[in-house]
């Protein structure tokens, strides 16, 4: 029986014909978490998911300028397909797109019919399996910033912040948003119906931040990948520029990508949750807070996966760069918020916005499994404004420190997959090396009048 002829992708197809929609555009992650995506006529769609679209596997491995690098499986073996089936259970019109609808696709490895190695969303599912072996079922709530731009030929790199406003803080309307950008964006984006709940102006001029419903770790990864390739559509269909750099202005701050997380447990209890514990927190809670912990030198490599991502540390960013947790303290690594009862979490405040939502989720998620198994407690919580290096280890402040860190964390990588690492780690050192024998601006500016 072809895919046609099967009951649910008839009537998708009878739903999406109604809705006037002929196109599909089935869209996955790369490692960076940019959407890579085909456009495929409604009536080709049943043919999509009988034999997948066709990819090329170094899509994995091509670099933000189109450049290959040679990671084992691409370039090493001639350049071998991926095949991307559409997952139609996550078909939604696109509301900026007339007649177009968007599905994520599943990548498989043609060869051995298993999943792609370089697949994040297979990996965060790798991930949530191991979790429910040990009866944990990761909830996730992701929070993201980004900045808006607008064109200004003849700047160095042709962009500029949207507003200069400053002092806007946390506000919404015209004060901080004269264009009503963000208005238009959260309308569009509640009618994709990816949980979007509010959104406001954040720190920076033309910085703002749109919040997601927290669910299952899987849909929230899923939510936060669209939401990130929903605002750059949107921002383009205007001539804009949106970013999830981590730090794309000198004159800013960085961008974060705060996670949320938690755990049910087989009777759909808070597994993070006990008042008569300490700090409110069950034991599960604390030791998962204790791996997060142990292994954040390793997971600053997926929260924090660009050059670009160490600029934004250091002191008085408001960003972390030390290892440490605190009771409803932004100023730690990882936050406590005051909520408990079915509210109780952590929130894990190392990741920036350019994180790929996959890799994110399943590297803490990964790293909370592996401190519940190991059951240390974590030190006591910080106390006041942290920031104080005689009080707590540093993380890395650079990106080959962290690809160093996760490669010698065996235990975190083991979770992962061997293939996975081996390949974000040869990917990402490319990017290191690179940027390492790149001239910058700066460094022109600084040597050669005088030298």
């Amino acid at each position: 029986m072809s895919a046609q002829d099967h009951p649910p992708v008839r009537r998708h197809l009878d739903r999406l014909a109604a809705e006037g929609i002929d196109v599909v555009r089935v869209t996955y992650p790369d490692l960076m978490g940019t959407d890579r995506a085909r456009d495929v006529l409604l009536d080709h769609l049943p043919s999509a998911c009988d034999h997948g679209l066709a990819f090329c596997r170094a899509v994995y491995h091509t670099t933000p300028r189109g450049e290959v690098v040679p990671v084992t499986g691409g370039l090493d073996a001639g350049l071998p397909d991926i095949c991307v089936r559409p997952d139609l259970d996550t078909l939604v019109a696109l509301p900026w797109e007339p007649g177009v609808a968007s599905c994520l696709g599943d990548v498989t490895d043609p060869a051995t019919g298993a999943p792609a190695p370089e697949s994040p969303r297979d990996l965060l599912r790798s991930v949530l399996a191991r979790c429910a072996e040990h009866g944990l079922r990761p909830v996730a709530g992701p929070e993201l910033e980004y900045f808006l731009c607008e064109p200004a030929p003849g700047t160095p790199n042709g962009w500029r912040r949207y507003t200069e406003a400053t002092g806007v803080v946390y506000t919404a309307g015209l004060r901080a948003d004269p264009g009503n950008h963000l208005l238009r964006a959260l309308r569009r984006l509640r009618d994709l119906n990816i949980g979007v709940t509010s959104g406001n102006h954040e720190f920076d001029g033309a910085q703002f931040e749109i919040n997601l419903i927290h669910s299952d770790a899987l849909t929230a990864a899923d939510r936060a990948f669209r939401l990130k390739a929903a605002i750059k559509e949107l921002a383009r269909q205007e001539g804009r520029l949106a970013t999830f750099m981590a730090k794309p202005f000198n004159e800013a701050g960085g961008s974060g990508f705060h996670l949320h997380l938690s755990c049910l447990d087989a009777e759909d209890g808070n597994a993070f949750d006990d008042p008569s514990a300490p700090y409110g927190l069950s034991a599960t809670a604390r030791h998962a807070v204790a791996g997060v912990l142990a292994h954040a030198p390793a997971l600053a490599a997926l929260a924090n996966p660009t050059v670009n991502s160490y600029k934004r540390f250091g002191p008085d960013t408001l960003a972390p760069w030390l290892i440490d947790w605190g009771l409803d303290n932004r100023s730690a690594m990882v936050r406590i918020p005051p909520e408990r009862g079915s509210g109780a979490r952590l929130e894990l405040r190392l990741g920036d916005a350019s994180a790929n939502p996959y890799l994110l989720i399943a590297a803490t998620a990964a790293a909370a499994l592996l401190g519940v198994l190991a059951q240390e407690e974590p030190p006591p919580p910080l106390e006041g404004y942290g920031y104080d290096p005689t009080r707590s280890a540093m993380l890395p402040s650079s990106l080959p420190a962290a690809l160093d860190a996760l490669e010698a964390d065996t235990a975190l990588t083991e979770l992962l997959g061997k293939d996975f690492t081996t390949a974000f780690l040869s990917y990402k050192r490319d990017e290191a090396e690179r940027f390492a024998r790149h001239v910058t601006d700066w460094e022109f500016t600084e040597y050669a009048y005088h030298l």
